[in-house]
């Protein structure tokens, strides 16, 4: 409708520009002529804001469009939502009441662990109480290690001085043994026995060497016997020399002059064999004679063979041990380092 009204003026103005004459035709004609072209123009014009109109109809269209799908997505949404809220706000009231519960097990724990913590800190300071004490304790027992320690070094030397000692000592006695065995190599057999027992030399002489029955006197084999052995001792200063006298259990049918029993009779001829070996040049006061009488049997006294080894004279020889009993007594009466 619109384009044939501006048609219908464009042919008017047409047909009254012919009938007008000259210069006014002309000059409506040219009027008319640019009312056309704006006419023209502003159809274009329409028709462009048309086609925009139209594009933006189109455009609002899909946005309105967009906007229902976004809407019934956002009504979805809420649906959801309000679904999660109603179950986020259940979730937090749960929430809630564990917190509340948990604080309240939180306090009650706080104040166990605060009975707790000052019980282990009363222990604490117990324990380190007892910690000072052990300290002080340890350290006086390193003072007293360091003691034992140079008391200790101290013994091992003496010890090993001790050790030393005693090794001489049984050199000493072994050296005596061989020497007293070569002396009297001729003597020895069941009459003579020369041997060792706790670090001493027993020279064990029977009656039939020495002595006829019931006398005190040595024989001449006996004698030299002796002689022989006192020979070695002389070489020997440093050996005590013990003489025991020893009989059977025979009693006496009849007792004579000084001689009234059998202990009689030992110490009799233990007497006078010391006076023999000191005639053999030995000191007097190295000898020691005793009579043991029938007391220390090697035998029972059954048999004549048994008695007659009972019948018997033993001559101890033992090393003087005065560096042995100098360390000893060093050991007892010597002050120890540090004490």
């Amino acid at each position: 409708m619109k384009k044939q009204s501006i048609w219908l003026l464009t042919t008017a103005a047409l047909a009254a520009s012919t009938l007008l004459p000259g210069c006014v035709a002309s000059k409506k004609y040219d009027d008319l002529r640019a009312r056309q072209t704006a006419t023209e123009q502003g159809k274009a014009e329409a028709e462009r804001q048309q086609r925009q109109a139209v594009t933006e109809l189109k455009k609002a269209s899909d946005e309105l469009t967009e906007l229902r799908l976004n809407n019934k997505r956002l009504m979805a949404d809420s649906t959801q939502n309000g679904n999660a809220l109603r179950r986020t706000r259940t979730l937090y009231t749960q929430l809630t009441d564990s917190y509340d519960k948990l604080l309240r097990n939180s306090d009650r724990a706080m104040a166990d662990k605060s009975a707790d913590y000052n019980k282990v800190a009363k222990d604490l300071a117990r324990r380190e109480a007892e910690l000072g004490e052990l300290d002080a304790s340890l350290k006086k027992n390193r003072t007293e290690i360091d003691k034992l320690n140079a008391d200790l070094q101290f013994r091992e030397a003496k010890l090993t001085e001790l050790t030393k000692a005693l090794a001489d000592k049984d050199k000493a006695v072994n050296d005596l043994r061989t020497s007293v065995s070569n002396a009297l190599r001729g003597f020895q057999g069941t009459d003579l026995q020369v041997k060792m027992k706790d670090g001493k030399v027993y020279v064990s002489l029977s009656e039939q060497l020495l002595f006829k029955s019931g006398s005190t006197k040595v024989d001449p084999k006996g004698q030299e016997a002796l002689k022989q052995l006192a020979a070695v001792l002389k070489t020997q200063p440093d050996v005590n020399v013990v003489v025991e006298g020893h009989t059977d259990n025979v009693a006496f049918s009849r007792p004579a002059g000084a001689m009234q029993d059998n202990w009689d009779l030992s110490v009799l001829r233990a007497t006078e064999i010391a006076r023999l070996i000191t005639a053999g040049g030995v000191e007097p006061q190295r000898i020691t004679a005793s009579g043991r009488s029938q007391y220390i049997p090697v035998a029972a006294n059954d048999s004549p063979a048994n008695k007659a080894l009972n019948r018997r004279t033993e001559i101890i020889l033992t090393p003087k041990l005065n560096e042995l009993f100098k360390i000893l007594d060093s050991n007892s009466t010597t002050a120890t380092p540090g004490k």
